[in-house]
């Protein structure tokens, strides 16, 4: 195993680990934001009026991009674990 390889793996890794968490967290981002300007505009100043809109977005997200983001580690688990032979030359 080269160490070309390796970099390539770790690379491929944490692509996958971008692409998968970004939908979530972009969703936990524009929620958080337009609560911070709902809060800001009603002058409430409420530390947990946050929590419930984020969990239910990030449930949502889950509910629809599941699937998708489930598939993506999928894939590269399989691809990882078919070559395999390769690695421990």
């Amino acid at each position: 195993m080269t160490t070309e390889m390796v970099t390539d793996i770790i690379k491929e890794g944490l692509f996958v680990i971008l692409k998968t968490s970004a939908p979530p967290l972009i969703v936990s981002l524009v929620i958080g934001l337009g609560v911070s300007i709902f809060q800001t505009v009603t002058s409430i100043q409420e530390q947990t009026l946050t929590f419930v809109p984020k969990i239910v977005g990030m449930f949502i997200c889950l509910m629809i991009l599941g699937d998708w983001m489930l598939d993506n580690m999928i894939t590269y688990m399989t691809e990882l674990w078919q070559d395999f032979s390769l690695y421990i030359r």
